[in-house]
């Protein structure tokens, strides 16, 4: 029962602070998007406690962002851009901690074609005469999530050994 509370409280940390970290805007796209460090705590709570744990955290961090002002045109567009992109996240979680690459790539290809998906369903109006839709959805969406991930694994990697090997790790 102790480690079931530890994990929420963790939980809830890691999605506080990526909400608040999705506010501090390193670069922000015209449409929408934004190179943040958001990524960080759920990667963080991921490799920790787990996949499904991680899952659940992105879930819900994606939804507190959605209510907390999220950019809606359809209700398949917000699950896309929001639950699902960051309950992709957690996918890290499946990997071994000390397996920081494959994790991180990993969600975040799942995150990208989350939000391309969307784009190219919602979105593909912005796209230039002449240029396919998924192409320009890939670009544009690629532009902040390619640099919000190479960030996040700079951090992960430089702060490995105080974030993620601790005793207290729970992984297969």
């Amino acid at each position: 029962m102790k480690q079931k509370v530890l994990i929420l409280t963790e939980g809830a940390v890691a999605i506080a602070l990526a909400v608040v970290f999705s506010y501090i805007k390193i670069w922000h796209m015209p449409q929408g998007g934004s190179v943040t460090l958001e990524n960080v705590p759920l990667l963080v709570f991921a490799f920790r406690r787990g996949g499904r744990p991680g899952i659940m955290a992105g879930i819900l961090a994606g939804a507190l962002q959605l209510l907390l002002g999220g950019y809606v045109v359809h209700p398949l567009q917000a699950l896309f851009d929001y639950p699902l992109a960051f309950g992709s996240l957690g996918l890290a979680g499946f990997f071994r901690v000390k397996s920081l690459v494959p994790g991180t790539i990993v969600s975040g290809v799942v995150r990208l074609l989350c939000h391309v998906l969307s784009g190219v369903i919602f979105f593909s109006s912005y796209a230039p005469e002449g240029t396919p839709a998924w192409l320009y959805s890939l670009l544009y969406n690629g532009t902040f999530l390619l640099p919000s991930f190479i960030l996040a694994f700079v951090i992960l990697m430089t702060l490995k050994k105080q974030l993620i090997f601790k005793g207290d790790i729970i992984q297969p």
